[in-house]
């Protein structure tokens, strides 16, 4: 199954996550995930493992023109200078003459970092110092350059991660193309109904990271992920997961792409990658789904307040 975009082409409505994908690894974990049926694969300048995808996409015997490639312009990279550059850069690293989606991975402009001397450009976006670095540049200006990717035939097809509705209301307004899809954190602790209800009224598909909560962040060290109680094992999703003889991780994933959102889990454990894939062979009922609605706790993991007090979300 898959998502039609806005600008015309078909995403998977379930892919393959390459966040916190170890370099040394991802190629043969994606080519167990593409042996096993992946066609979507979501990556990022900023996860550091392009190179070792580009080996991943290079060795398989799939067509380029089956698989979906995502990408994200890093935030050293928003001043329209920069972002053909580091476009250019990616397709390089991956092997590709185009990209399925490239999205603008946060609503945050950093300072420049050349890729010849440090690439890539790390959290903070500093050569000299662990402080954060800020450039003044308007997302407009990022926007209209991420355009003429499409123009030149680079990109297929572009959007946004990690943007608040006033962002995205405010993008809608001066672009020339709209965003086709919206990445954000979703899963049943952080639903944030009104920003999907009002992006996909818009014609803007979703995809969601991190669909399985704190989970993903345990492995950061993440204080809040630690003190969250799992969804795994949460009794409404464990009870929903035995009514209908799956895991929790495909009750969770389930409940997000019948709503018509697109998931990006991520394992390096083949039997869980299928299990991840095999989510839209049934439904859950009504009544199932009001109760995973119930936990919603607003509880995002992954805000930029954190990092550095960037208002993103505020």
């Amino acid at each position: 199954m898959s998502i039609k975009l806005n600008s015309g082409y078909e995403m998977p409505l379930v892919g393959f996550g390459c966040w916190k994908l170890d370099e040394s690894k991802a190629t043969e974990v994606v080519l167990d995930a593409i042996e096993v049926g992946y066609k979507l694969f979501d990556g990022a300048q900023d996860y550091g493992n392009c190179e070792a995808l580009g080996k991943a996409f290079a060795k398989s015997s799939i067509p380029r023109e089956e698989l979906f490639i995502t990408s994200k312009l890093w935030n050293s990279y928003h001043h329209p200078n920069h972002v053909e550059e580091a476009c250019d850069k990616v397709l390089k690293d991956l092997g590709v003459d185009y990209l399925d989606l490239w999205l603008i991975h946060f609503p945050i402009a950093q300072a420049y970092v050349p890729i010849d001397k440090k690439y890539p450009p790390g959290f903070t976006c500093s050569l000299s110092d662990d402080k954060f670095h800020f450039e003044d540049v308007p997302l407009l200006e990022t926007w209209k350059a991420m355009e003429s990717l499409v123009k030149k035939g680079k990109v297929r097809s572009i959007g946004i991660s990690n943007f608040s509705g006033a962002l995205i209301q405010d993008l809608l307004r001066g672009c020339e193309i709209k965003p086709a899809v919206l990445q954000i954190e979703h899963h049943a602790y952080l639903q944030q109904p009104r920003l999907v209800e009002y992006v996909q009224s818009q014609g803007i598909a979703i995809t969601a990271y991190s669909s399985f909560g704190p989970q993903s962040f345990l492995e950061l060290k993440s204080k809040k992920a630690l003190d969250t109680p799992t969804l795994f094992d949460h009794d409404v999703i464990k009870a929903i997961a035995k009514a209908h003889n799956k895991t929790p991780a495909q009750i969770l994933l389930r409940w997000t792409t019948q709503r018509n959102i697109a998931v990006i889990p991520k394992s390096n454990n083949k039997k869980r990658m299928i299990e991840n894939l095999e989510v839209l062979d049934f439904n859950l009922s009504e009544e199932e789904m009001k109760e995973i609605t119930k936990l919603d706790l607003g509880l995002r993991f992954n805000d930029p307040w954190d990092w550095d007090k960037i208002p993103i979300f505020i």
